[in-house]
């Protein structure tokens, strides 16, 4: 679209249109890395709750705590619940490789790994539904 009274401006539209598309495709990739990194931060939460009831003996009682701190210093974060803490627990317990949540755990949302923890037990069925 030209404008007579701005002939400056006559590439304006393609170039707004170039620097949306730079916006979104840079939006996509900003949400995929904090999604990573959470899956990831959600996993080694899930292991040092793991290791702790294995080495030290610690009850499930510990999920229910944990989740009362959690919400009292976090209190805007729905995600620390005894709930999602169970489920960073079984992620941990089910993928046990760190590297596996790198290559693959982190390309999904968390709430579809608890799905995926919820309704399918073998790790390679797992995976071909990340994929």
């Amino acid at each position: 679209m030209t404008d007579s009274l701005f002939p400056e401006l006559t590439n304006y539209d393609a170039f707004l249109s170039t620097l949306k598309q730079r916006i979104r495709t840079a939006q996509v990739r900003a949400a995929l890395a904090v999604n990573k990194e959470l899956v990831l931060l959600y996993w080694q939460i899930g292991r040092e709750i793991l290791q702790r009831q294995q080495e030290e003996g610690w009850g499930t009682k510990v999920i229910e705590r944990l989740a009362k701190d959690f919400k009292r210093e976090f209190p805007e974060m729905r995600e620390f619940s005894a709930r999602d803490s169970k489920y960073m627990r079984a992620f941990a317990e089910a993928c046990p490789d760190e590297s596996f949540v790198h290559q693959v755990g982190g390309q999904i949302p968390w709430r579809h790994c608890c799905v995926l923890l919820d309704r399918v037990n073998v790790i390679e069925q797992r995976i071909w539904y990340i994929l």
